[in-house]
């Protein structure tokens, strides 16, 4: 069986990420892969150059997104889809909206921060990401840069910045899980469930109550069209790992792997455990 290095899950500064797709590219090429997935928040304009970068230096670029879903249950879920014609109208009305509940949701969080006394402003925010996409973790690297904090990471600990109670009660409308998988099955794609070791309100990590829920989760989504299942990321230990492959192989759902890079140098992204 043919082995290939590859990494299907990669953000850019499309999203919330701090490197260009090109760049991405040509470390990716640099380090031996032999296909990568930009896989971009709620957009794919990063996918474009990326495709262009790929072509330039032999290196086979998919198509790809994330999209922050919520289960019927209110269950947080993110949908990864691959290979789907981004020309789709039914996908870029999609991509439109989440773009207006985005901007709405940061305008009342900018509006809360300056309220806490942590004075930033869109224009600030479009400073650290051109590409007016403006994610939580944006926000917390501009926090960081005006001297509130010393880490981003520390914008979201409990009680304080995006982890304080004001901050954590505005929320953007997401979409439901189903309809996340019927609109990438719909452009001809292939529907993915994100790093599932992430899924919170199911039980504690690692529990007969937390696999058992997951099961329940990735049996009904795949009757609801989901095709794959992220069985190696970062945040999975190898024995958690094992428990998502077995999961996956129940439910005949394609395994993929990725790095969920969202730095400045893909060269330093975070490896995935190898089983």
């Amino acid at each position: 069986m043919d082995q290939y290095k590859v990494d299907f899950h990669i953000h850019t500064c499309y999203s919330d990420g701090q490197a260009t797709p090109t760049a991405i590219v040509k470390n990716a090429k640099e380090l031996d892969y032999d296909i990568i997935a930009i896989t971009d928040h709620d957009g794919v304009d990063g996918v474009k150059e990326a495709l262009i970068a790929g072509e330039a230096v032999g290196l086979k670029v998919v198509p790809g997104i994330e999209l922050a879903t919520e289960t019927e249950e209110g269950i947080g879920l993110h949908i990864l889809g691959y290979y789907f014609d981004m020309g789709n109208e039914a996908l870029k009305e999609t991509l439109q909206i989440l773009t207006e509940r985005r901007n709405r949701r940061n305008e009342r969080l900018i509006k809360v921060l300056n309220e806490m006394g942590y004075h930033i402003s869109l224009e600030d925010l479009r400073k650290h990401q051109p590409n007016n996409f403006i994610g939580k973790p944006v926000i917390a690297r501009t926090l960081t840069a005006k001297g509130y904090l010393d880490d981003p990471k520390d914008a979201f600990k409990e009680g304080e910045f995006l982890g304080s109670k004001q901050a954590r009660a505005i929320r953007k409308e997401k979409l439901h899980t189903e309809e996340a998988i019927e609109l990438i099955n719909e452009a001809g794609g292939i529907a993915v469930l994100a790093h599932p070791i992430q899924t919170r309100g199911i039980g504690e990590i690692d529990s007969l109550e937390f696999y058992m829920n997951i099961d329940t989760i990735i049996g009904r989504l795949k009757k609801q069209g989901l095709k794959g299942l992220e069985c190696y990321h970062p945040d999975q230990n190898d024995g958690q790992t094992l428990k998502f492959i077995e999961l996956a192989e129940k439910y005949h759902l394609h395994i993929t792997r990725g790095s969920d890079f969202h730095g400045k140098n893909f060269i330093k992204a975070e490896v995935t455990v190898d089983i």
